[in-house]
């Protein structure tokens, strides 16, 4: 072994060393905190593992902060994310500090959309809200045969998961769908479950009027003499640079895009929260903008006027405002028979044309001109479905039945 190797190996192994020590001495604080008097006024919300302001947690977070003021509410932020929070003035804690140990600790109420640190124990006085973000197409945690994640083992993974879904009280499920797949893959019981529809979505229903999108097409800096495509891809479990940095390969032609659609639109790109690296969109100004750090999603399905996306749970959100939808699949064999494998016959089922080309994406966005993008009775049964419970009042059933219990 050269001495390059050894040095790097060394450096490696004082790394991993480090961090083992750290995470001990964090949980020794947490667990002393954790036996201080417990504070049922204090919630702690975490969105996409600190990184956002974002999903059912913030629809909820901003239902408390108008309507239950003697709350004390905190957002646990990564470090390297904090910037929007302090901007807008948003109480914060940043993630690993001694004060967010502690109140963590002492919190009468955890709320968030993904999984916590596997080491933190969950005090006897904290009621952990898991509000989850998306319904399921893809198998998920016990349902999946293979993991090909970086890091872990199809075995680790799942007993992780599951070490994780014990600590949850209570689960939000947009729908009965979501509810049984839930239940098996997450080893939660059903009484756990709200069955609310999901609180992210309320403002797809409470803002959906031509004067808000106006507003919100002008905060946006984008044209209104355009038509809006949004591009929302979801990301893939085996390309990845290391552990938690995965990469995408964009498979859409913008330049082929461009030329056929740049009179009449602009397109708004948003990748998965878990992609790591920038676009270049420099040759494409005017036409395609990079919206993949933008704090919540709901507002760009507010300003687009088509959808395209391919796995990603998104799709069923978007379906609440009954707009066009194609889905850009040009991996879906490998995708549904190596990766991960749907829960239903997406193929046949999925609320919109399915295409593997740009090409064929451009002719699928024509024929939406042609007949005004109106929905056929297909997609009306998938409405119903997934988006039944959905009325713009999901917050205040979660509200009533976790924190005042009713």
């Amino acid at each position: 072994m050269s001495q390059k190797n050894n040095i790097q190996s060394y450096v490696s192994t004082l790394k991993k060393k480090s961090k083992s020590l750290l995470t001990r001495i964090y949980k020794k604080i947490f667990t002393f905190s954790s036996h201080l008097p417990g504070d049922e006024k204090l919630i702690i919300f975490e969105s996409f593992l600190g990184k956002q302001y974002s999903c059912n947690p913030r629809a909820i977070y901003e239902y408390l902060r108008d309507t239950q003021s003697d709350y004390k509410m905190y957002w646990s932020v990564d470090k390297n994310y904090t910037a929007y929070f302090q901007e807008e003035g948003i109480p914060y804690l940043r993630r690993f500090s001694v004060k967010w140990l502690i109140k963590m600790a002492r919190a009468g109420y955890w709320v968030s959309n993904s999984r916590l640190p596997l080491w933190i124990p969950k005090p006897k006085h904290t009621t952990y809200l898991q509000t989850w973000h998306g319904t399921p197409l893809k198998k998920l945690a016990a349902d999946m045969k293979e993991v090909h994640m970086p890091g872990t083992t199809t075995e680790k993974y799942k007993k992780n998961f599951h070490s994780e879904t014990s600590k949850w009280d209570y689960l939000i499920s947009p729908n009965t769908y979501s509810t049984e797949i839930f239940s098996r893959a997450f080893n939660v019981p059903k009484e756990k479950i709200i069955e609310s529809g999901y609180p992210r979505n309320d403002i797809l229903y409470t803002s959906y009027n031509h004067e808000n999108i106006q507003r919100l097409k002008e905060s946006l800096e984008l044209p209104h003499d355009k038509k809006i495509i949004l591009y929302a891809p979801t990301w893939r479990d085996d390309e990845f640079y290391s552990v938690g940095k995965y990469k995408f390969n964009l498979q859409l032609d913008l330049h082929m895009l461009q030329a056929a659609l740049g009179e009449d639109y602009v397109i708004l790109l948003r990748l998965h929260y878990l992609i790591a690296e920038n676009l270049d969109l420099k040759d494409f100004e005017g036409f395609a903008y990079n919206f993949s750090d933008f704090v919540d999603i709901s507002q760009l399905y507010l300003v687009s006027d088509i959808l395209i996306t391919d796995y990603s749970s998104v799709f069923f959100d978007y379906a609440n405002l009954k707009r066009p939808m194609i889905f850009f699949a040009y991996d879906i064999d490998t995708y549904r028979d190596k990766l991960r494998g749907f829960y239903f016959d997406f193929e046949n089922l999925a609320p919109g044309p399915l295409v593997k080309t740009t090409e064929a994406v451009i002719e699928e966005v024509k024929k939406f001109e042609q007949t005004n993008g109106l929905m056929d009775s297909s997609f009306m049964s998938f409405y119903e479905k997934f988006c039944g419970l959905e009325d713009g009042h999901a917050s205040s059933q979660v509200v009533e039945k976790v924190f005042r219990k009713k």
